[in-house]
């Protein structure tokens, strides 16, 4: 179920009176959550269930069997090591298992060795790389007695099923979500408001921006070859639009939606585009990602608190497991190991932690020095977006190559006009919203500083014409939906 569908419009209302009028014991909400999840879930393919619900189960006895074997350290780090194989054999299978068959054909043929690889004709579970890390970061958790196994096999279900975050992330450490389905939960009205402004600034991303330079970058994209330089330049542009109002505008939607039923998601991005090196934008994109693999990869290889050889070394592979999580393609590969390329000066001498703090937190306006630092880091990434946006990775390497085609580079942009230049001014005000609430938590936040009811209601009210206006009428997919 999509949180752009009608079927959502329907369905929250309902599960949301549902959960503070008639379900008010803390077990029974649980297990309504747990329900509604699995029914939000399967709207897309019931047989999805199977894989969730066995993916539920298998890192919930592993975390029993951890405190079973407690004191018996090997036959302990057996039950990990067993439970973090099966997962990541589900999610390779299904996810991974046509990438290698078809790329050991390849390679073989080139030996003259011919293999029959049998590819397989299956649906690749949706979220199914966020419900997989998920689970596994319980586990991980338990073995490390960061927090203590769970007995209460609803609570744990609903964890990893939590119908918000579940198909696109935050992805949620147990330390903090799982702790928060065993507290009772009273309806918070200023818990909820939050949330539904959180939702409407994401509803605002996704509709307004991200979909509407979706009509703009796909045409463009698919047919890059004939088309002028100067539309290959602003697909790049609109693309890095794009993607982060989708991505986080599918943030602020779940983490909005979780608050209304009284629990906490964790922040998933801090304006990474006003990032003043690359090392600043990992920091602030998909945060729940990156630390993900800080803690559970990146810092049990040894981190940066190893030899430089070992420090590069680890850098690489997290970059480029992070890049290969996200599909299988070269493309993705490829684009994680230029990003660490990119990071790996900053380590090495020692600044790639140098900006902890907003840009420009106490003044309004950014240097020069911090504006230029910016427009560079921002032209890295976006010149990136290209490779992950590509189908192959030459499809990247021509559309990089005929962007300075200089004959063609001041013709006016096909289908530059899709959205009509409405659109593009909503564009740039966005821009400056998002610089005006880099201290805050999304775009709204100046809400809660206006007394007058009928303001804020009008205020509202605009954001929703303007949600209609621009909506396409037929919902589209979330980018990270296929990872």
């Amino acid at each position: 179920m999509l949180f752009n569908s009608f079927e959502f419009l329907i369905f929250l209302p309902i599960v949301f009176i549902g959960y503070w009028l008639v379900f008010k014991k803390l077990y029974i909400q649980n297990i309504f959550l747990l329900v509604i999840s699995y029914v939000f879930y399967g709207w897309w393919d019931w047989r999805f269930l199977l894989l969730i619900a066995f993916t539920s189960l298998l890192s919930y006895y592993s975390g029993l069997l951890i405190l079973k074997y407690d004191s018996i350290k090997k036959s302990k780090k057996q039950v990990l090591v067993v439970n973090i194989v099966i997962n990541l054999l589900i999610l390779g299978i299904f996810k991974y298992y046509n990438f290698f068959a078809e790329n050991f054909e390849v390679l073989f043929s080139q030996f003259g060795v011919k293999l029959d690889w049998v590819t397989l004709k299956i649906l690749l579970p949706v979220g199914i790389s966020f419900y997989t890390f998920q689970a596994l970061s319980y586990s991980i958790d338990v073995y490390q007695k960061k927090i203590e196994p769970t007995k209460d096999i609803i609570a744990f279900f609903a964890y990893v099923s939590f119908f918000p975050q579940l198909v696109a992330g935050p992805i949620e450490r147990a330390a903090n979500l799982l702790p928060q389905f065993y507290k009772s939960r009273r309806f918070d009205y200023a818990l909820v408001v939050s949330g539904l402004r959180l939702m409407l600034y994401g509803f605002f991303k996704k509709i307004v921006i991200a979909d509407n330079a979706a009509v703009i970058v796909n045409a463009i994209f698919n047919d890059y070859a004939d088309m002028p330089a100067s539309s290959l330049w602003l697909a790049a542009f609109l693309f890095s639009f794009q993607i982060y109002g989708d991505f986080s505008g599918y943030s602020d939607i779940a983490i909005g939606t979780a608050r209304l039923f009284g629990f906490n998601l964790m922040t998933n991005f801090k304006r990474p585009y006003f990032s003043r090196d690359i090392a600043e934008f990992w920091r602030k994109w998909h945060i729940s990602l990156t630390t993900w693999f800080r803690d559970y990869v990146y810092i049990p290889l040894g981190g940066s608190r190893v030899g430089k050889y070992r420090a590069v070394s680890n850098t690489f592979i997290i970059f480029l497991v992070s890049g290969f999580w996200h599909g299988a393609n070269w493309t993705f590969i490829f684009w994680g190991v230029i990003h660490a390329i990119l990071f790996i000066p900053l380590l090495l001498r020692k600044k790639n932690r140098r900006y902890v703090d907003a840009v420009a937190k106490n003044s309004k306006l950014p240097s020069f020095k911090e504006l230029y630092q910016m427009l560079k880091t921002f032209a890295f990434v976006t010149f990136l977006w290209i490779v992950f946006r590509s189908d192959t990775i030459s499809d990247s390497y021509y559309y990089v190559l005929k962007m300075f085609d200089f004959k063609t580079i001041t013709q006016l942009p096909s289908n530059a006009l899709s959205s009509g230049w409405g659109w593009y001014i909503l564009l740039i005000i966005f821009v400056v919203i998002e610089w005006l609430s880099r201290n805050y938590e999304h775009g709204l936040f100046f809400m809660s500083n206006i007394k007058s009811n009928f303001l804020k209601n009008m205020i509202y009210i605009l954001v929703i014409l303007v949600l209609i206006y621009f909506s396409s009428g037929k919902p589209a997919n979330f980018i990270y939906f296929q990872f």
